[in-house]
């Protein structure tokens, strides 16, 4: 296999801590952080990073301490792997390591200019589309705002520090698939800060901006092959740190930074005004069809994207649900061919060499269906327009529930205890309307419309009587 490694060429001592990472799983290490370096080689300055875990992962970050705060990102596709050394990273912070202060006196430092967020949907303790002020950590925060263990909580704390010493405000930057990711974080923050301190809300609002991003690469979880990938590439010593993902990525950035922009654009993410219409296509085209796969596949026995991609029955229904039944909900991008963009989705999905699991991409699926299927599916009732495949995307997840169930298993999901306990009592009819009764996934307009719940359970019957392949093949018949 033909490897490239590519070194930075700016001086890593030269970087000061300007913005804190919260979050900093695989998609922020191979995707943000290579942004930035690569912004970074081409235009120098001093944009560090400051890795932060807030629940899970003192341990990560202390491995990645001990490695010089170096990494490895390969990128891998056939026979060819071009790997980048990441050097970004100039310190790292865990509240249950270090304690509280220390983040928070972070986010009060004069040199840090971004926050930047990749917590997934339930780090936002969000319920359609606000702040959930009955979620247990809002709620505990709320009663101890300054010892704070959720995002929202900790980021309203650092930014009351940071306004008592009379620093300026600074950007906080969502990089999770959420629709409006950026108005829901402004939003969930400015909530949180109204019920701590209504001066404290307004000067946030004056002096901190909130932008809307689109990213996209496929990371899927590291597993032995990569790691000896890894290892190989590093010259024979181990790299616990390293990522292995797809070559391609894509990141759209709204342009309005309060405290300075880092180089994300001469790391070539696109800047703009409007995110909103690249982040709708991704969200129902990508991960859509991911989510689709993920129930369907796995339901089916296989286990990763590509082994699906092999199956010419999930390939077709892959390239069907994007293109007839989300297509049609999607405003136009101006000098974009949807057909060649859904395309190169099928090829990304087909990469042999990433083996992305399809349980890996089940995880959370309570917090994921609505933007990713759901809202799709109201665009399409409302214009009169079939969608039998989101129906069975739907309609699998609750198989999945229901499977679990029977087999004594557990859901990586926040909802994990209500969905299991409903499906241990029943199935079929009973399970669908269980299942659509719970407000913090499906809208009442939705689960009440006689249409959706037919056409959900009747995917759902097709699936326990036909099994999920033979389902899917009918429905692009």
């Amino acid at each position: 296999m033909q490897e490239t490694v590519i070194r930075a060429n700016f001086d890593p001592a030269a970087l000061r801590p300007r913005i804190l990472h919260i979050g900093f799983g695989a998609f922020a290490r191979a995707h943000l952080m290579v942004y930035l370096q690569e912004g970074l080689n081409a235009a120098g300055g001093d944009w560090g990073v400051v890795a932060c875990r807030l629940n899970s992962g003192a341990a990560e970050l202390s491995a990645l301490d001990d490695a010089g705060r170096r990494y490895l990102v390969a990128e891998i596709d056939g026979d060819s792997v071009t790997a980048r050394e990441i050097a970004v990273v100039v310190g790292t912070c865990h509240p249950g390591r270090d304690g509280i202060d220390s983040l928070l006196d972070l986010i009060a430092s004069e040199p840090l200019s971004v926050i930047s967020l990749t917590i997934t949907e339930k780090g936002y303790c969000c319920r359609n589309g606000r702040l959930d002020l009955d979620h247990p950590g809002i709620r505990a925060d709320l009663e101890n705002p300054d010892k704070p263990k959720t995002a929202i909580g900790v980021i309203v704390a650092g930014l009351s520090r940071r306004r008592n010493a009379g620093l300026s405000g600074l950007t906080v930057l969502s990089c999770d698939n959420q629709p409006d990711n950026g108005r829901l974080v402004r939003a969930a923050v400015l909530a949180f800060a109204h019920h701590r301190d209504g001066r404290l809300a307004d000067w946030i609002d004056a002096n901190v901006t909130f932008p809307g991003t689109m990213v996209d690469r496929v990371v899927p979880a590291l597993d032995g092959e990569g790691r000896a990938l890894l290892k190989e590439i590093n010259g024979g010593k181990a790299d616990d740190n390293g990522i292995v993902c797809e070559p391609f990525r894509q990141w759209v950035v709204e342009d309005d930074f309060a405290a300075g922009r880092p180089p994300y654009a001469e790391g070539g993410a696109m800047l703009t005004d409007d995110v909103r219409p690249f982040e709708m296509m991704k969200l129902r085209m990508l991960n859509g069809a991911h989510t689709f796969l993920a129930m369907l596949g796995s339901l089916a026995g296989l286990e990763t994207v590509d082994a699906c991609m092999a199956d010419p029955v999930f390939r077709k229904a892959a390239r069907s649900l994007m293109l007839d039944e989300q297509r049609p909900t999607l405003p136009a991008i101006e000098g974009l061919d949807i057909e060649a963009y859904a395309d190169d989705l099928i090829a990304r999905f087909a990469n042999p060499k990433l083996k992305h699991r399809t349980a890996q991409i089940a995880w959370d699926t309570s917090q994921k269906l609505p933007q990713r299927l759901l809202h799709s599916i109201e665009d399409n009732i409302e214009a009169g327009r079939p969608f039998p495949l989101l129906a069975l995307g739907v309609a699998g997840w609750m198989r999945l529930v229901k499977v679990t169930a029977t087999d004594g298993g557990t859901l990586t999901d926040p909802l994990s205890a209500d969905l299991l306990a409903i499906a241990r009592e029943r199935d079929g009819e009973a399970l669908v309307d269980g299942l659509i009764t719970i407000d913090t996934i499906f809208e009442s307009d939705l689960a009440n419309h006689a249409a959706f719940r037919a056409e959900i359970l009747k995917a759902y019957d097709s699936i326990v009587e036909n099994g999920a392949r033979e389902s899917v093949s009918a429905a692009i018949r």
